[in-house]
């Protein structure tokens, strides 16, 4: 990651208050992965909604039906689907903030989805520490459903930690951990599990 302009990577499918689902080409090796951090513009474009990449569906289409059925597939036509087809890539995104209108970061869900086919921005090392300066985010994601909410955690946490300066990171999982200490008192074998690999 680097801070400067951000990569638009794809355009928005459909979306809602708690999340979005964005849809690009087979991507650059980076760019899209679990657990990375995204935007998108809400509001006409006055706002922002940030959040965490936890699907990533690489779609079929008939002409690798076809392919599949092939005895002897030639690596020529794999490199070819692979390199000069669209092929379909649906990426879901959990919402974890946003910028209000005023350019403040709010760890909440945001008051209104982004825009079907707006453009979809990986966010820079500036925005991870911005929105991970403050650890409100993984309430969001322990309380979100039908995602697989300890992996995205130890992700992102791992992800945030990264976009900090070599002497923060430390500190920044020392504190990352008491706070799920907080939200997991009840819970300990999980909570053990997962100071357990953020701190590695």
């Amino acid at each position: 990651m680097a801070d400067g302009l951000n990569l638009a990577i794809g355009r928005l499918l459909r979306s809602a208050t708690t999340g979005f689902v964005f849809g690009c080409s087979v991507p650059e090796p980076e760019v899209p992965r679990f657990g990375d951090l995204v935007k998108a513009p809400a509001q006409r474009g006055r706002s922002q909604v940030l959040g965490l990449i936890y699907d990533i569906v690489i779609e079929d289409d008939p002409f690798v039906r076809q392919m599949i059925a092939a005895p002897d597939l030639d690596e020529a036509y794999i490199l070819d689907q692979r390199e000069n087809r669209q092929v379909p890539l649906e990426v879901a995104v959990l919402s974890i903030g946003y910028y209000s209108l005023t350019g403040s970061l709010v760890c909440a869900l945001p008051p209104q989805p982004p825009v079907t086919l707006d453009r979809i921005e990986a966010c820079s090392p500036a925005e991870w520490r911005d929105c991970t300066a403050q650890f409100d985010f993984l309430r969001l994601v322990l309380n979100a459903p039908d995602v697989p909410a300890d992996e995205l955690i130890v992700v992102a946490l791992r992800n945030a930690a990264t976009a900090r300066p070599p002497e923060d990171q430390r500190p920044f999982r020392r504190a990352a951990g008491r706070e799920l200490a907080r939200l997991l008192s009840r819970d300990l074998p999980r909570l053990e599990n997962l100071l357990r690999r953020i701190q590695s």
